[in-house]
């Protein structure tokens, strides 16, 4: 009876043991159907995405033949092309016209006159920036596009004392192109320029040349010398004014703003204001109107190998003071003129014994230039700044804070 039990055991562990091999033998064929599925899939994708690269091969061949048969024409275009008229065909849309209406005093009275300028697309809004003397005095400004499109321009400000101003226009659905102001320090003498303007209205011409020499400063409209002038040989006549200095990248660099004639025609020199100032007056023009020029509140010469001869002076460099205004940042900080009147070999009466300025900061000062360029491009009415200056044999160390150019 014990051994029936024994083979009933047996029986039944073989009956499991066959039973779980037959399980796991089923899981192992689901799982192996599972990853044929898979990679029957994969496949699927795999000659998908082949079909699609020989598309794109396909689509890739066409493109180069394309271009193989116009390409060369285009090569050939752009090869007969000049750096000029690249920059010419990229920027003639946003160079304009600027007529303004101005009133007139005569003996008789006031009357209505014209005046005409250049002026370039600053910004997709509608800022044209010209120059301060060709709106002066307007009471109607047009402003004129190549396409022989007009608008009538708001002046949103101006600055006399930069000769610089911003109008406003609503160009509705015309699309404008601004151009790009550039780095007017980076600049050096030899390097290749064009001026666009509008001289004696003959819209949008373009001349040639070369930059003649930097950091020159003119007098402004205001009386005050704008410093860093850029001095170039590129032929500007009067309607040129205010129209764009470029570089060969087509980026601003100047504002033409003046020549140098007895005659009022051109004579080889013209002179446009870095675009380093123009941006800084142009960004307060259009915010408020206006620009605040830093103001130290003296009159002065500067110093010559005659002057440092009479004054006994190390080295012939620097600015003299020859008058502090009362009350002035100048005045407070205790600069001082002059008392001894003097007649110089070139005709001028030059009050010497007063403070040289020999640095600003400690950068080197060799005459007004040096330092209006630096208060200009570097500090505003409000900061202070360290001078150096030669007095009576000895080198003193002053604080100055600046103000604001009196209205």
């Amino acid at each position: 009876m014990r051994g029936a039990y024994v083979l009933a055991a047996v029986a039944l562990s073989l009956s499991l043991i066959s039973f779980f091999g037959i399980l796991l033998v089923y899981q192992n064929l689901s799982s192996l159907s599972l990853e044929v599925q898979r990679l029957s899939e994969v496949q699927k994708k795999l000659d998908d995405l082949h079909e699609a690269v020989l598309r794109i091969q396909e689509d890739l061949r066409g493109i180069e033949a394309n271009i193989s048969q116009h390409g060369q024409s285009l090569v050939s275009v752009q090869q007969n092309l000049t750096a000029p008229e690249l920059v010419y065909e990229r920027v003639k849309d946003s160079i304009v016209l600027i007529k303004a209406t101005v009133i007139v005093k005569t003996i008789f009275g006031k009357t209505y006159g014209s005046s005409q300028g250049s002026g370039f697309v600053y910004d997709k809004i509608g800022h044209i920036i010209t120059n301060y003397h060709v709106i002066e005095g307007a009471v109607e400004v047009e402003v004129f596009f190549p396409d022989r499109s007009a608008f009538r321009a708001e002046i949103i400000g101006s600055d006399p004392y930069s000769d610089l101003a911003v109008l406003k226009i609503d160009p509705g659905d015309k699309v404008l192109r601004p151009l790009i102001l550039g780095n007017s320090s980076n600049l050096r003498v030899g390097q290749p320029v064009l001026a666009i303007g509008n001289p004696f209205g003959f819209a949008a011409s373009l001349t040639s040349g070369v930059i003649s020499q930097l950091n020159r400063y003119l007098v402004a409209p205001g009386g005050r010398l704008i410093p860093n002038v850029i001095q170039f040989d590129a032929a500007v006549n009067p309607g040129s004014s205010g129209g764009p200095l470029l570089d060969y990248s087509g980026r601003v660099i100047g504002v033409t703003t003046a020549i140098y004639s007895q005659t009022g025609e051109f004579t080889g020199i013209g002179f446009a204001i870095p675009s380093n100032i123009v941006a800084r007056v142009v960004r307060s023009l259009i915010k408020v109107g206006k620009y605040q020029h830093p103001w130290m509140g003296v009159a002065g010469v500067d110093v010559n190998t005659e002057i440092a001869k009479l004054m006994n002076l190390p080295e012939a460099r620097g600015f003299l003071i020859t008058a502090v205004e009362e009350g002035s940042p100048a005045d407070k900080a205790g600069l001082r003129a002059g008392t001894t009147v003097v007649s110089l070999s070139d005709g001028r009466r030059v009050r010497i014994g007063g403070d040289v300025i020999l640095e600003v900061d400690g950068i080197k000062i060799f005459g007004i230039a040096d330092l209006l360029a630096y208060l200009e491009e570097h500090k505003r009415p409000g900061d202070t700044i360290t001078l150096t200056v030669y007095r009576a044999g000895d080198l003193v160390s002053l604080k100055l804070t600046l103000g604001a150019i009196p209205p």
